[in-house]
């Protein structure tokens, strides 16, 4: 497997004992959340403005997540559309707080930006972005 991640660093914690499943293994609900809230990072700098998540695309889990790894998540937007965006989300893991780096699971989240009232708003031209935003997006 390879050692290259994808998109930037969005989100890192660490996997705690009450975050765990009956076997002892980091509950799988925990690690997709934290895959959700980095995905949500990322699509609202994108849209600049409120975002949600409408559907995820195809995750499936590749290794366990352990109590003390270290969860990073990484994103990147692959697909903007009129309100919507796809983001790649991938999570890894450092064991042992210092040791092995694994990838654990990787997914596709879309998102749809939202106005004030909580409709369906265009997403705004990658020209249109802020200095700071600028560097993120690739799409």
């Amino acid at each position: 497997m390879s050692q290259e991640t994808r998109g930037r660093l969005t989100t890192r914690t660490m996997a705690m004992p009450a975050d765990t499943n009956p076997s002892g293994d980091i509950f799988g609900g925990w690690v997709l959340s934290q895959m959700d809230i980095a995905a949500g990072i990322c699509a609202s700098q994108r849209a600049q403005q409120r975002v949600v998540t409408v559907s995820l695309e195809g995750m499936s889990f590749i290794r366990p997540v352990k109590v003390g790894d270290i969860l990073g998540v990484y994103t990147e937007v692959i697909e903007v559309g009129k309100t919507s965006m796809r983001i790649h989300v991938e999570a890894w893991v450092r064991r042992g707080q210092i040791g092995l780096r694994e990838k654990v699971t990787e997914a596709v989240f879309k998102f749809v930006a939202l106005d004030a009232e909580g409709y369906p708003t265009p997403v705004p031209a990658k020209s249109s972005l802020p200095d700071y935003a600028m560097e993120e997006f690739t799409v």
